[in-house]
């Protein structure tokens, strides 16, 4: 790292939402080209960098700031060139002429701390001059924030977002309570808070410390797919957490639910708690839900005859339940169509759309991933987007999705189709509801036994559980997919049945192996030349090995060590980079494991976009050590990441269950050894064998398979949606 000092000479660009600046710096040398995030940072401010060089494709030499100390200019001439460059609205060329000449050398001084002084110069009123005042103030106010929290490690990026949060003060307010920090998308740990709150000596047990803790435990178990926790365990969590008494706990909590910064519900005679705003989410997509239900669309006529047309015009003789399934779509205005593969969804699917658009109705197609929007387009012949993209998704200032479509601005459609819905969190969902005009058909199509949403609810099964919507679940496997050993020994796994592991010329292998030194060998073996020389297949992009856990010797992390050594060894004419505790190289296949919604990504036809999302799966095409830079390539979309970003990315030989939701493969290997039992039930490998298209091999033995089979367990998910369905009076 290099410190860098100067003056600044000109903004070259600025991201009024995050801070991003390009500046031309003046050193005492040369005008340098600086680029980082620095707010407030104006012309002829006299700041001091610590950063790196790097050579830009297109704009050169730059110097990339990773920290910034802002001086204010205190020379007669920088300040006239600061305040001439307009940092201070309302301020010109002429009026800073006019001030400096008045001021001198303490012009923004008076300007900060006098503004009555200033409001007796000719033509400035009093309005003016403490509007002049509040924003030197803003502008220290944010300075000064930089530093403290430099002290605690927390970066400009993050201050950026705090002080937008809380604005001027918001360092005395810091010093009050540092739980704020953590729980608003700062990213600041609870345990960075705490660090804060010792040094500013605030009691371990004090009010602020407790409410803040109770939040972060259901804030934490939002990420295991609650909405709510049960009361009790709530109270034990965080006092275990904490580190103080029971009492001291609970009857904080009591205050939080007397002022409604928590909500308390009954939910089948037991009482949870819930953040305010994913009980808002809940109890506002039941009352949505009401609401379509209750102003339903026209229904479609001539259903039996319009089927009998779409049998013609395919060839096809729709069985009893994908009949019924058409009618209801088609005549109810929302609809659950469920069933595993080989059920005939995609094939009913097509024929209510087929309907729908004959009838002249605007159709729309959505699912929760990219590579699920893709599949359902290639599978229905129509335009499927994200969901995100669908509701247009925006940012705010502190980089949180804004969905332009909403209650204000709805999707334009007659029905909405909605693909993969077990995936699809409450918050999400949500966002979905307010942008559907009334009137709207809504058709949600998912597999119920597959693994519920990476975020928290549980919304696919509360939907059927509250028998509020009608629901076809499709039983039969066609005769076409009946040829194919992975979807009946996936029916057979759902079923509570031992899948068929001794046919060898199918689709579906099980090789046995005893011990994990030969189950991993094996495994490296078929990707890197059984597979490729059996089917041709490419170990990057048509086989995915899949674990039920990350640790062990058969986790992905240990996995990923063996198959990059395997399948992209280090080389000389390689480039590779370590960053942290790994080392990624050119042709690596890695996987975003966090949605970053400010990623800029091209297509080959010029289009452009935002966001690389938590399971996107590609290939790293170049590392630029000069620029600090790796180029990746996810399916049609390059995107450039920085060192920074990369801290985002995983090796992607190997992924876990949980990370290959929405995603099919040609091919998937699984390890088949006792591991964690919390992760050796039905669902998941039910899920895991349902990934594969083409080919599956399972490798291990016997016994694990049906240790995972006999076990039902369901992860147990807490949410209050199903409970706000049956209630009459839950209307928002």
């Amino acid at each position: 790292m290099l410190r860098l000092e100067g003056a600044v000479e000109n903004i070259v660009y600025r991201n009024e939402n995050n801070g991003y600046t390009v500046l031309e710096l003046a050193d005492s040398s040369d005008c340098v080209t600086a680029v980082g995030y620095f707010p407030q940072i104006s012309i002829g401010d006299r700041v001091s960098l610590i950063g790196f060089y790097t050579t830009h494709r297109v704009y050169g030499e730059q110097f990339c700031a990773r920290a910034c100390e802002i001086m204010q200019p205190t020379e007669t001439a920088d300040i006239l060139r600061y305040l001439s460059s307009g940092a201070i609205k309302g301020i010109g060329a002429a009026t800073a002429q006019r001030l400096v000449s008045e001021f001198g050398e303490a012009t923004l001084d008076v300007l900060e701390n006098q503004p009555e002084r200033v409001a007796m110069l000719k033509g400035i009123s009093k309005a003016k001059a403490e509007d002049f005042s509040a924003q030197l103030k803003a502008t220290a106010g944010i300075r000064t924030l930089m530093l403290f929290l430099g002290e605690y490690g927390i970066s400009n990026t993050a201050a950026v977002k705090i002080f937008n949060a809380f604005g001027a003060g918001c360092v005395e307010r810091i010093k009050e309570n540092p739980y704020i920090l953590c729980g608003a998308g700062f990213g600041v740990s609870f345990e960075s808070a705490d660090f804060i709150a010792k040094k500013e000596h605030l009691e371990f047990d004090s009010t602020v410390r407790i409410r803040a803790g109770l939040v972060y435990v259901l804030k934490h178990n939002e990420q295991n797919g609650h909405t709510c926790l049960p009361k009790d365990k709530l109270v034990a969590t965080t006092a275990d957490f904490l580190s103080v008494d029971l009492q001291t706990v609970s009857d904080c909590l009591e205050d939080m639910l007397f002022d409604r910064s928590l909500i308390d519900e009954k939910i089948e005679e037991k009482d949870f708690i819930f953040t305010s705003q994913l009980h808002l989410s809940e109890m506002y997509i039941s009352s949505r839900i009401k609401m379509l239900l209750s102003f339903p669309p026209e229904r479609i006529s001539d259903i039996e005859k319009e089927i009998e047309l779409c049998e013609q015009d395919s060839n096809i003789s729709y069985a009893e339940l994908q009949k019924q399934a058409i009618t209801l779509a088609l005549s109810e205005g929302m609809f659950i169509m469920t069933g595993g593969p080989g059920t005939g969804k995609t094939t009913t699917l097509n024929a209510i759309i087929s309907i729908l658009k004959k009838k002249g109705k605007k159709v729309l197609l959505s699912a929760p991933t990219g590579r699920a929007a893709q599949r359902m387009s290639e599978l229905t012949g129509e335009e499927a987007k994200t969901i995100h993209r669908l509701l247009e998704v925006s940012w705010d200032k502190q980089d949180n999705p804004v969905f332009n479509k909403n209650e204000k601005n709805q999707l334009k459609c007659d029905a909405l189709v909605i693909d993969e819905v077990s995936m699809v969190d409450t918050t999400i969902f949500e966002s979905v509801m307010r942008a559907l005009p009334l009137g709207c058909r809504v058709i949600l199509v998912g597999d119920c036994d597959q693994l519920p949403s990476v975020g928290p609810g549980n919304i696919l099964s509360d939907l059927i559980d509250s028998k509020v919507l009608p629901v076809i679940r499709l039983k039969e496997i066609f005769r076409q997919a009946q040829q194919s050993l992975i979807v009946t020994n996936a029916h057979r796994i759902v079923s509570g049945e031992m899948p068929l592991l001794n046919v060898s010329d199918k689709d579906f292998f099980f090789l046995m192996r005893n011990n994990k030194e030969n189950i991993s060998g094996v495994i490296v073996d078929l990707c890197k030349n059984r597979l490729p020389k059996a089917y041709d297949y490419s170990p990057f992009v048509n086989i995915q090995v899949l674990s039920p856990s990350k640790k062990g010797e058969l986790g992905t992390v240990e996995l990923n060590k063996k198959l990059q050594q395997a399948l992209n060894p280090a080389a000389d004419d390689k480039q590779e980079v370590t960053l942290g505790s790994r080392t990624f190289r050119v042709g690596d296949k890695v996987m975003q494991i966090k949605n970053n919604y400010d990623i800029r990504w091209f297509k080959e036809d010029g289009e452009t976009g935002e966001g690389i999302f938590n399971g996107d799966i590609g290939i790293i095409e170049r590392i630029d050590k000069k620029v600090k830079m790796l180029k990746i390539v996810f399916d049609d979309k390059t995107a450039a990441f920085t060192y920074d970003n990369a801290a985002e990315l995983d090796f992607a030989y190997a992924v876990t269950v949980h990370k290959s939701q929405g995603n099919e493969f040609d091919a998937v290997i699984i390890p088949m050894f006792p591991g964690p039992p919390q992760l050796c039930y039905r669902n998941l490998l039910y899920t895991a064998v349902t990934r594969a298209k083409k080919t599956l091999v399972l490798v291990g033995i016997p016994e694990s398979v049906e240790k995972m089979v006999n076990n039902n367990r369901r992860t147990k998910r807490y949410s209050g949606l199903k409970e706000f369905l049956l209630r009459e009076d839950s209307l928002y």
